[in-house]
């Protein structure tokens, strides 16, 4: 089952999916920057364009273009920041 999900004025949208019982989703992202909370840990994948990430407890952004990831603690927030669309895959563990 798909489960479609749109955040911050319809800038982020994503499609929230189940695979092997593991959660996952693939979203675009248009150029800004957005705050993104988390309940469970996730693994970030640039599938195209490039993120800048302030991960928690860190000072500054990141650079992560496509075919890099980050990983983000549960109950945590990070922030994103994207020049370009650029797109992902987001894995929930």
């Amino acid at each position: 089952m798909l489960k479609q999900n749109s955040y911050f004025d319809d800038q982020v949208q994503s499609v929230g999916f189940e695979r092997n019982g593991l959660r996952a989703s693939v979203g675009a992202i248009a150029p800004g920057t957005y705050r993104f909370d988390t309940a469970a840990p996730e693994r970030m994948t640039v599938v195209s364009g490039v993120l800048f990430v302030k991960l928690p407890a860190a000072e500054e952004f990141s650079r992560f273009p496509a075919g890099t990831y980050f990983e983000v603690p549960g109950e945590s927030a990070f922030e994103v920041r994207v020049d370009d669309a650029s797109a992902y895959l987001c894995e929930y563990f």
